[in-house]
């Protein structure tokens, strides 16, 4: 069944389930039902108390919590579950069937030794086909009793403790632990998770100290060699090291490579860790090369295929509240120069959000969790993705809260203050004075359900996880063996929560059950990974019980199916890499494969070779990199949301050297040379020097364009500048015009005959406006430099013939006074009568149609809802239907503000304070109907000084609606820009110039895209597009738009556009794309060249 129809199906139930009179402890029943102990037996609190002696003033993971292991201990085919506890003994509990638990702690030999116990896994140590327990132990620096304990199953429902006589007596600060046979030789290896014990202020910036083992409290990987571990840390390419700080670790072959891999959550300032496995004994640490960017304090973790392709994802969580006043009294963004110093110093981009990495198997990853809707869900701990509902999609899981607001800014501010300070330095501090003064504030576990296509719908309430709590620690199984996973919750300072998952009963959707019978050492077949085939599509699930926060699931695979009763087929892939196949395997049963079924090997399918192949490094010498110069936008406007001085460079194609060769030109920024390529008789470019560029190297280039000026039959260059950091007038914004020797050769032209025109530009578009015969040229202007929001003026200048030029813009175009913030522009006849028109589309503006008519050149149309943040207009032909349709790249919906008709971004542009200076203040809509100021409480101040004396306190500004922040007076006169339309789409032309919007494809939205190339890729007639893109200059509240690795799209003819990967096109672009463009190649075909912010760029040939 497709997502789709299962959407159709399961929400019309939810709503049900809302209403439904069958009550329990006075809560309407849900699809989960929370069990109260008095039924389950299960009585375990995971009780924290401060102590003079430990509090979270000298041990920070204080309030981390706890964790839970689900498993069949006892070989009698009902789950049981194992609680950890930080200052009270642990606890198992034994499944006797119909929701009943006994404790069977002390009988077990469950030892309570007074260690703050931590995370909790399960595996089959010693291969005897039992699962043992093992526990992580952390607590304070002095006088704790650490070792990690292995507790061996003895098979009579008994445990004996034996971590140190198999080796993995950890005496680290211990998060969890993960066992997974990395290096195959059949039996399970272990890593264990370490959290520094050092102070974080005590260290810096410094990478250094990544490289330097902590034999005592860095993370340890040890090799299992039969009866004993050996610790392989820094053989096997593991960072052991003091500054890691893991709150989360997680196992699965993330490049299908049949080698387990290895992703670990650090906490605070280091990076996370992705170590790929080398096959050969050590693994390779990959996160720079992989992951455009990182949750910052990565806590809990889990590694699912969430979209169905065959390939594992990671989701990772962090801190960051989803609502408007919780996020503006507990979360302080780092400063921009902090990011900054970080990423300087081999931190890589990290920020503070969920992460939920696309697995685009071709080793990078690409993060989509606000696309998704799960980026915020506050202060995070345990991550699950597994199916809730049975309907095929793995839906996700989030456990939340914490004991005490230990980020709440007012309680910092009172706890930094004078006062407070001088106490702690005298000796006066009491901590139990500056607790009662932390906040406090449970809140519930958050829900999602996959609707399918990377959409979650947060269902949190409806789905029966409404109850507040302080969460840490989660497990899923099927603890009443009905075919649907049921979820225990290990919370802090209350009962735990058990869940019972009624999916089977209310929804009647098929799944299968597999437990795996592995070949000893490795009995539970971990590592091992199964993918399930029905007509809905294929599932990919492996044998990985250790995820989520320190917690592991049930050892018993599960897979939804929907409407599906019947499994095409089913393939397993064992750790040591033999297959089996099982075909036609009937739906709603328990199955057991066994590890000695599976045979060597199974044929693989080649993969077809991809369209394009990258060329570049064969087909150019020289310098092809645009260096960036360094100016921070953020230093002179500090509530300007993204930088614009960081747009370029410009790209433009055309022989000039009259050979027959298309060559092409590489715009500079400021410091740096412009370069001209001239093309070769082989289809090779060589650079070519031009001492009008050189001369010129301090113009920021920013828009380019070939055309005969002087009618002399070559192609002279027109040149725009822009960014942000010229001031309006400057000679530098100059548009200039070089006229071509006929060889190749260009000088300036600093005559008479072309126009002194000042304006920070971003485009060229030559348009036969007055349909003369002669193109005509409009400059966009993209700002009014230091003043985001106030509207620049576009320019239009007149061919009057002979290389003879003249700004009409006041005379003949005076719609362009005013017309947006420009950031693109095509010209092309779009409403059939003959004449080229001017479509300009641009930031906080609609697209917008201007045509010349009765001597001048006047606004058309604009094209309803399409006021957005544009970044490149092209026309095209799209549908087939002999009209021009439009192309336009947007910021996408991978975003932090979501803006459509119904919401619609905003930014108040006006003199707030009343001191001659304009401010832009962005803000975005919520959900509760409310807009909402983009920027904390000292951001704002910082640029209106009389806010302050409004707002005293975060809690006074947080929740504010931008109604509420400024009087009606303050918002007298501001202009308001809006923003309904975030999608890159294409506009279908009706023949008449009235256009329907048709967004691309879900896999276009995932960043900002800047260039748009229309292009046959595949050869089957149609126009497909190549469109490329990412942009980085935000600030770190805004997360960094670096999803796209190039996105190429196939069309059909009829302005539908299917999505295609960039390993199977061969257009991979990675970096910050800015312009795209088609040069012939000598002797026939045709390249792609890609133009790069601050990076080489890429030149394609098709295959």
């Amino acid at each position: 069944m497709s997502k789709t129809v299962a959407s159709c199906f399961l929400i019309p139930v939810l709503i049900v389930l809302s209403c439904n009179t069958n009550k329990r402890n006075g809560k309407d029943s849900a699809l989960f039902d929370l069990l109260p102990s008095s039924e389950t037996g299960i009585t375990f609190n995971n009780k924290v108390t401060d102590t003079k002696e430990l509090n979270i003033f000298n041990f920070r993971n204080f309030y981390n919590g706890a964790g839970v292991a689900i498993g069949d201990i006892n070989n009698d085919g009902k789950p049981d579950i194992f609680f950890t506890a930080n200052q009270g003994p642990n606890k198992l509990y034994i499944n006797k069937g119909n929701w009943k638990f006994e404790d069977v702690t002390e009988a077990a030999g469950i030892k309570n030794e007074g260690k703050w116990y931590t995370g909790v896994s399960m595996a089959d140590v010693n291969g005897d086909g039992l699962l043992d327990i093992y526990v992580c132990n952390s607590g304070g620096l002095v006088g704790y009793n650490r070792p990690n304990d292995l507790y061996i199953n003895q098979g009579n429902g008994t445990f004996t403790e034996e971590a140190h006589t198999f080796g993995l007596d950890d005496m680290g600060l211990s998060t969890h632990a993960v066992f997974f046979d990395y290096d195959h030789d059949g039996d399970l290896d272990c890593f264990v998770l370490n959290n520094s014990p050092r102070s974080i202020e005590s260290f810096g910036y410094n990478k250094s100290l990544r490289g330097v083992r902590d034999t005592l409290n860095g993370d340890k990987f040890y090799r299992n060699d039969g009866n004993k571990f050996t610790d392989v840390t820094t053989a096997a390419g593991i960072y052991g090291s003091e500054i890691g700080f893991g709150l989360g670790v997680t196992v699965g072959d993330l490049n299908n490579d049949g080698w387990e891999d290895l992703y670990v959550s650090n906490d605070f300032f280091e990076r996370d860790y992705l170590y790929i496995n080398q096959k050969n004994g050590t693994f390779k640490e990959v996160i720079n090369d992989a992951m455009g960017h990182i949750s910052q304090g990565s806590m809990g973790s889990d590694m699912v295929d969430i979209n169905n392709d065959g390939l594992l994802d990671i989701f990772t969580t962090e801190m960051l509240p989803e609502n408007d006043y919780k996020l503006k009294t507990n979360i302080k963004f780092d400063d921009y120069d902090v990011q900054n110093a970080r990423l300087q110093n081999d931190f890589h981009h990290q920020f503070t959000s969920n992460c939920l990495q696309l697995n685009n198997g071709d080793g990078t990853f690409s993060e989509v969790a606000q696309l998704a809707g799960v980026d915020a869900t506050g202060w995070s701990w345990g991550a699950l993705s597994f199916d809730f509902d049975n309907d095929g999609m793995k839906d996700l899981f989030v456990c939340n809260g914490i004991s005490k607001d230990l980020t709440d800014q007012d309680f910092l501010e009172f706890f930094g203050s004078e006062e407070v300070l001088n106490k702690v330095q005298s000796g006066g501090f009491n901590y139990q004075d500056i607790l009662q003064r932390m906040p406090s504030n449970k809140i519930s576990n958050y829900a999602f359900i996959n609707q399918g296509n990377l959409q979650f719908k947060n269902l949190t309430d409806s789905l029966g996880f409404d109850t507040p709590s302080f969460s840490n620690g989660a497990a899923y199984g099927d603890l009443d063996n009905d075919g649907d996973l049921d979820l225990v919750i290990n919370n802090e300072n209350m009962e735990a929560f058990v869940y019972r998952n009624r999916a089977s009963e209310k929804l009647k959707n098929h799944f299968c059950e597999i437990k795996l019978q592995g070949e000893k050492p490795n009995t539970f077949g971990y590592g091992a990974r199964v993918t399930v085939f029905t007509k809905a599509g294929k599932q990919v699930v492996e044998q990985m019980p250790g995820r989520g926060f320190q917690s592991s699931v049930d050892p018993v695979l599960h897979f939804g199916l929907g409407q599906e009763n019947l499994i095409d087929s089913l393939i397993i892939r064992w750790p040591d890499e033999k297959m089996q196949v099982i075909k036609n395997v009937r739906a709603d049963s328990l199955i057991t494969l066994k590890q000695q079924d599976a045979v060597n090997t199974i044929e693989q399918v080649n993969t077809p070779a991809a369209l394009f192949h990258n060329v570049t490094a064969t087909v150019i010498s020289g310098n092809i990199t645009h260096h960036e110069n360094q100016f921070i936008d953020f230093d002179v406007e500090r509530l300007i949301p993204k930088m614009l001085s960081t747009e370029g460079p410009a790209l433009a194609v055309g022989d000039i050297n009259g050979d027959g060769l298309e060559d092409f030109f590489l715009s500079n920024a400021t410091g740096d040379t412009a370069k001209m390529f001239l093309q070769q008789n082989n289809g090779h470019f060589i650079p070519k020097p031009e001492s009008a560029f050189t001369a010129d190297k301090y113009f920021e280039t920013t828009a380019a364009q070939f055309f005969d000026a002087d009618g002399d039959k070559d192609l002279d260059l027109i040149l725009a500048s822009g960014g942000n950091q010229a001031a309006l007038g400057s000679p530098y914004l100059y548009v200039r015009l070089y006229l071509n020797d006929g060889k190749g050769n260009f000088i300036r032209d600093t005559s008479a005959n072309w126009p002194v025109l000042s304006i920070n530009a971003s485009c060229i578009t030559l348009c036969d406006i007055d349909a003369d015969g002669k193109q005509d040229i409009f400059i966009g202007a993209r700002c009014v430099p230091g003043v985001y929001g106030v509207i620049p003026s576009s320019a239009l200048i007149k061919n009057n013939g002979n290389g003879k030029f003249t700004d009409v813009t006041k005379t003949i175009a005076p719609a362009l006074v005013n017309l947006g913030m420009v950031t693109g522009a095509a010209s092309g006849d779009v409403d059939g009568d003959g004449k080229s028109e001017l479509v300009v589309g641009g930031d906080w503006m609609p697209i917008t149609i201007l045509k010349y008519e009765t001597g001048s050149l006047k606004k058309m149309k604009e094209i309803i809802n399409s006021g957005g943040w544009w970044n490149c207009v092209e026309l095209n032909d799209i549908d087939s239907d002999g009209d021009l349709d439009i192309i336009a790249g947007n910021t996408g919906l991978n975003s932090r503000i979501k803006a459509d008709p119904e919401h619609p971004a905003k930014m108040y542009v006006g003199d707030f304070d009343k001191n001659g200076q304009v401010e832009c203040v962005p803000v975005y809509f919520k959900t509760d109907g409310k807009s909402y100021p983009y920027f904390t409480k000292g951001e704002i101040q910082a640029q209106i000084p009389s806010l302050k004396k409004e707002f005293f306190h975060f809690s006074d500004y947080a929740g504010k609606s931008i109604e509420q922040v400024f009087t009606a007076d303050e918002l007298k006169g501001v202009k308001v820009l809006t923003v309904n339309q975030t999608q890159s789409s294409v506009y279908l032309n009706d023949g008449r110039g009235y256009f329907t919007c048709k967004p691309l494809p879900l896999m276009a939205q995932l960043s900002y895209l800047f260039g748009a190339l229309p292009i046959d890729l595949n050869n089957d007639g149609h126009q497909d597009l190549f469109m490329a893109g990412n942009f980085y200059g935000l600030k770190p509240q805004g997360g960094r738009f670096d999803a796209s690795y190039g996105t190429s799209m196939l069309g059909d003819g009829k302005g539908n556009f299917a999505y295609v990967k960039p390993s199977e096109s061969g257009l991979f672009v990675n970096g910050e794309a800015r312009a795209v463009r088609t040069i012939k190649k000598a002797g026939g075909g045709q390249y792609i060249l890609v133009a790069m912010n601050n990076s080489p760029m890429y030149i394609f040939e098709k295959n």
